[in-house]
């Protein structure tokens, strides 16, 4: 069940419209982090710079030469800092599209089925920000347990695997159930949807690839819980 939700849901992220779905995110993320990148950068040409020019004698003229070396090291460090939020960003943009890839997969793979309600925009926002979160919270307990040998791989898929597995199956069931119902049929299933959770983990630790994940897992979970839900018709919450 698991790997028949993997595979259409890898299948879903060729199709044109999932296709669209991410250059608009992309695009987004790559606006959003120019913004933050040219506005830290004038910021410090601001207030920074002058508070130094205070307290820093002046360089000889000869010596000029490494404030612009600084400069340029000085950017370069922020962008790679941008490059380092690329993954965040993108996750919190392509929380307000999930429904989009949702939507998606139902009309292509499920066009008999009714099709789900699309999420209110505050219900969005709060799952955009609660997936930014689980990443951050996931990633980070993997940092912390990074120098104990043979923990630190094994924490990072357990942490991510139940956390991503929760998060997006229950946004997949809320489309057709319940808040309150959506929990109880992942409780019911925790199992099934943990093991999901670890696939999208290791989509997560694949580098570049891992940009993609909200829209892989959106559509993994929407096909888990089609499946489950067939399998489980007389769940009634």
């Amino acid at each position: 069940m698991i790997l028949d939700a993997a595979r259409l849901a890898l299948a879903n992220l060729l199709a044109p419209e999932t296709r669209r779905v991410f250059w608009k995110v992309l695009g987004l993320t790559i606006f959003v982090l120019a913004v933050l990148w040219f506005t830290l950068r004038e910021s410090f040409i601001a207030w920074v710079l002058p508070w130094f020019a205070d307290y820093v004698p002046a360089v000889p003229d000869w010596a000029g030469w490494l404030a612009f070396v600084f400069g340029i090291v000085a950017s370069i460090g922020l962008a790679l800092s941008m490059a380092l939020l690329l993954a965040p960003v993108t996750a919190v943009i392509a929380g307000f599209f999930l429904d989009d890839v949702a939507e998606v997969v139902e009309r292509r793979d499920y066009p008999a089925d009714q099709p789900g309600r699309a999420l209110p925009l505050g219900a969005a926002i709060a799952g955009s920000l609660k997936f930014l979160g689980v990443v951050l919270a996931g990633n980070l307990v993997a940092l912390l347990l990074l120098f104990i040998p043979g923990i630190n791989l094994i924490a990072f898929f357990l942490v991510n695997g139940y956390l991503l597995g929760r998060e997006f199956f229950e946004f997949a069931a809320m489309r057709f159930r319940s808040p309150e119902d959506a929990r109880l049929f992942r409780a019911k299933h925790a199992s099934t949807v943990f093991l999901a959770g670890l696939v999208v983990a290791a989509f997560l630790a694949v580098p570049i690839v891992n940009l993609l994940t909200p829209l892989f897992a959106a559509g993994l979970m929407v096909h888990l819980h089609k499946l489950l839900s067939r399998a489980d018709p007389g769940f009634r919450g």
